[in-house]
Parts: C-alpha cells; structure tokens; sequence
C-alpha cells in the first residue's frame, strides 16, 4: 500500500470512549470544519483536543500550523495519552491538530484534499476508536477498513473519501505530528 500504513493493532481505546460516553458535551462545540461552504465533513461531529485559533477570517486557518489547546485536551486524558503514544512512536517533535470526529451510520465525508500548511507540514495518522466492518475508508486508488484499536498513517494529500455503511458509529481521532524526517 501507498497510501496507507498500519502502525499499531490492538490498541486499548476502551478507556478513551467511556471518557467520550461520559462527555456528550463536547461534541460539536466548534464547527468550523463541519459547517463551512463546501465542506467535505459536514455529516461528521467533531471534537477539537488542539487546533488552530480561528481568526476573524476562518479562511486563514488553512495555513496556521500553530494549535492551542482546547478544553476537551484537559479532560480527555485517556485519549491524550494514546495521542502521545502516537508521537513518541513516530520520533515526532510537535503535535499539530488533535480532532476526534464521528461519522454516524450512512454517513460519508466527501471525496477531497487536504491542503494548506497544516497538509504540507505535519504527517497525519489516525487512531480507530470505534470502527466496525463497513466503515471504508479510501485514499486513492486503496481502501481499508480500519478496526478498532488501530493507528494508522494515511496520505491526506491524496484524495480521500469515508463511507460509513457499519451499524454504528465510526469513531477516530486524527493526529497530525511534524517528524524530522
């Protein structure tokens, strides 16, 4: 595969999605992603752990590499800790955006790129928190369907696509981190 690398199975997330059972509340506290024109995840929910300030221009978030934390990076400490594990397992030096998003059944995030500063300088992985047969993820001409416990590295600046056509909601949480090399 070209497009896609495993890098860790059998993860424990169960500890991380009691977390997110028990704070509904963060879901959807910022929509930029979900709710801007032409949007490719706009039947997705979100939940941002470290992200851009968002300017009074929200266009110029595309190219803002620097994050700050949001609340749920204090109050999601389980899953805070797989996102370090991710970093210390890639050599990584700076985390960029930490996203949980949940794409519930039927739903897709349209084909797109991602672009910007934030694409061209940080390498994006995802961890499967939640992710059943069906839930297809393609990038290029490559599709998997990732399990739950599952970190994989995936090239988002290929064009990629999620179809979920599980019985559940497929939960992740994107993690860019800047890598030397």
């Amino acid at each position: 595969m070209r497009n896609f690398f495993r890098l860790a199975a059998g993860v424990d997330v169960v500890p991380a999605l009691h977390q997110l059972v028990q704070m509904p509340d963060l879901w959807n506290e910022n929509t930029l992603r979900t709710k801007h024109p032409q949007t490719a995840h706009g039947q997705a929910d979100d939940i941002w752990m470290l992200f851009n300030e968002v300017p009074s221009d929200p266009t110029a978030v595309i190219d803002d590499v620097k994050v700050v934390p949001y609340r749920a990076w204090g109050q999601l400490t389980h899953l805070r800790g797989l996102v370090l594990d991710v970093m210390r397992r890639v050599d990584g030096v700076a985390l960029g955006r930490v996203i949980v998003t949940r794409l519930k059944p039927g739903a897709e995030i349209t084909p797109h790129i991602d672009g910007g500063a934030p694409a061209t300088y940080y390498t994006r992985y995802q961890i499967a928190l939640k992710s059943l047969p069906g839930a297809a993820f393609r990038c290029g001409n490559e599709r998997v369907e990732f399990q739950s416990g599952d970190v994989w590295w995936f090239d988002n600046r290929v064009e990629h696509e999620v179809v979920n056509n599980s019985d559940d909601d497929r939960i992740v949480c994107i993690v860019d981190v800047r890598r030397l090399t």
